[in-house]
């Protein structure tokens, strides 16, 4: 196999019209880090929180979280994304659901709160796993570390 790479596409303009195609792939880069990290943050501080409440001992509460991680866990990724995307700006009120098509970089912001759930559930569950790893004398308020 001989190839011959053409390095040089890099810097013909790209097809939008916006700078060369390096710059192009500056910019998908630039944003999947951005949601990347957005996605991140999401997901540790709601995952924690969650992970905490599937701990509780009361039986509704710790129910209303392992709801949420059984919806976000079985649910494919690709599948939540097509629904936040495309779904639910046509379950809103019609002013909600404008408002959420009209955002600008709409797919930014739906694909980091898709990714956010979708990973925060991991996180709950790793949150849990941890919390009841412990001895039973020191999940609770009151313990003490002897």
């Amino acid at each position: 196999m001989n190839y011959n790479w053409n390095w040089m596409i890099f810097w013909d303009p790209a097809p939008d019209g916006n700078g060369t195609y390096l710059d192009l792939l500056f910019s998908g880069l630039f944003w999947t880090l951005l949601t990347a990290a957005c996605a991140w943050a999401l997901a540790l501080a709601l995952g924690s929180v969650i992970g905490v409440i599937r701990t509780l001992k009361t039986p509704w509460i710790a129910r209303i979280g392992t709801v949420y991680v059984e919806i976000f866990r079985n649910i494919p990724l690709l599948v939540q994304l097509f629904l936040w995307y495309f779904v639910l700006p046509e379950l809103l009120p019609r002013a909600a659901g404008m408002w959420l098509k009209q955002l600008p970089n709409a797919a930014f912001w739906t694909g980091f709160i898709g990714v956010g759930m979708y990973m925060s559930a991991r996180v709950a569950e790793q949150v849990r796993s941890g919390i009841q790893a412990l001895p039973r004398a020191r999940r609770w308020p009151g313990w003490r570390w002897a």
